[in-house]
């Protein structure tokens, strides 16, 4: 049976109210009893794509747990008056659950990005936990998804971790999470960071909320992606107006 944790609605996602420390533990539990779980880690752009595209609202609305994985996100429910306990990122969850994987002989499958990424990627994994057993990973570019899925199912993972971006992860994962008892979850560029080609923000710019303008000045092309946010906090305040009048 799946844990009941409260949700917040932010702009029609509910989110579940959880820490990190929480998940962690859930999700483990969940792996140790060989349950099915579909995990989403939802930024302001995702919440803006799902407003648009219905069939992808429907598809995150599957998910087990749906993670405010953006400062966007907690401001956003602090402005609703329904604040969520803090951020719950997929990069820090994907790296606690490998760990775990490692220490506890579970089975994980890697599905996404370039090859040569993908390729840097486990080699980086074999070396950081030389127990992991990565029992299966296919890069990102692929015609037959039934196939993909039938080496996922073949390899009987505990773990899949889907690095294809949104909203194509998601779309995966709920049409083949069923090949295999599994903890799922969309990881985006998360095998860029692991392999090393793409650097995450140091501690101080994650302490103080700014990540998004460490990428923005590593990649300037992501200028079109940025103004997505000032979009997304002007319609959570336009909903906080159109509720406070009700």
């Amino acid at each position: 049976m799946k844990a009941k944790y409260p949700t917040v609605n932010v702009l029609g996602v509910n989110f579940t109210k959880i820490t990190n420390h929480a998940l962690r533990t859930q999700l483990i539990a969940d792996s140790q009893q060989h349950l099915n779980r579909f995990v989403v880690t939802a930024n302001p752009e995702i919440v803006l794509y799902a407003r648009h595209d219905p069939a992808y609202a429907r598809v995150i609305q599957q998910a087990d747990y749906i993670t405010a994985d953006g400062i966007g996100i907690i401001k956003g429910a602090q402005l609703l008056h329904t604040p969520l306990p803090e951020r719950v990122t997929g990069f820090d969850t994907l790296v606690a659950l490998l760990a775990f994987a490692a220490q506890n002989n579970k089975r994980v499958f890697l599905l996404g990005a370039k090859s040569a990424v993908l390729e840097l990627t486990v080699a980086h994994l074999h070396a950081q936990y030389p127990h992991l057993k990565i029992v299966g990973y296919h890069d990102g570019y692929f015609d037959d998804a039934a196939q993909v899925a039938a080496e996922i199912t073949a390899s009987a993972p505990d773990f899949v971790f889907v690095a294809l971006g949104f909203p194509k992860q998601e779309f995966f994962i709920a049409k083949y999470r069923s090949c295999a008892s599994a903890i799922w979850m969309g990881v985006g560029g998360s095998f860029d960071v692991l392999a090393g080609t793409v650097k995450r923000a140091p501690l101080f710019w994650q302490k103080h909320h700014i990540e998004w303008l460490y990428r923005l000045l590593q990649e300037p092309t992501r200028i079109g992606r940025i103004l997505s946010l000032p979009r997304y906090l002007a319609l959570v305040l336009f909903s906080k107006y159109n509720h406070q009048k009700k």
